[in-house]
């Protein structure tokens, strides 16, 4: 009975579906990550991980600027797809650190990346900031048409 409900719910409202997608991946990411690597740049930018030669402190700013920013930019479903591309650049990098380790100490990353895809195919949804502005720029060029 409960496995048909959320069968029905899934399949009667994806706006939904979506919109619970984008805040829980968005906001476990952003508080338990983002929020974090940005109160401790200072402590912590000396000993992060140099992803590809970088120097530390400027891959704690990329890695901050995909947790934090583009994770509240997912919450409010602006850009979505596009703020995706650093979270989804993030977790390779996790996983590289990790020696490619899906399971272990990768799983976190795994869980996330699992996420992203899924809110990358979905879409950001009705209930997002991508919508109205659709909405709005459709309804624009609408106007354009007609005068």
């Amino acid at each position: 009975m409960v496995r048909q409900f959320f069968q029905k719910l899934l399949v009667a409202y994806p706006d939904l579906a979506a919109l619970v997608l984008r805040l829980g991946f968005g906001v476990m990411m952003s508080v338990n990550h983002g929020y974090v690597k940005f109160v401790h740049f200072h402590e912590w930018k000396t000993d992060f991980t140099r992803f590809m030669g970088l120097d530390g402190s400027l891959s704690l700013t990329l890695a901050i600027f995909a947790e934090l920013v583009c994770s509240i930019m997912l919450v409010l479903g602006l850009f979505t797809r596009l703020a995706l591309v650093p979270l989804l650049i993030a977790m390779v990098v996790i996983f590289q650190s990790h020696n490619w380790d899906f399971l272990g100490e990768g799983e976190l990353a795994t869980s996330f990346l699992i996420g992203y895809l899924a809110i990358l195919a979905a879409g950001p949804g009705r209930y997002s900031l991508d919508w109205l502005l659709g909405k709005r720029l459709k309804n624009r060029g609408e106007l354009n048409r007609v005068v």
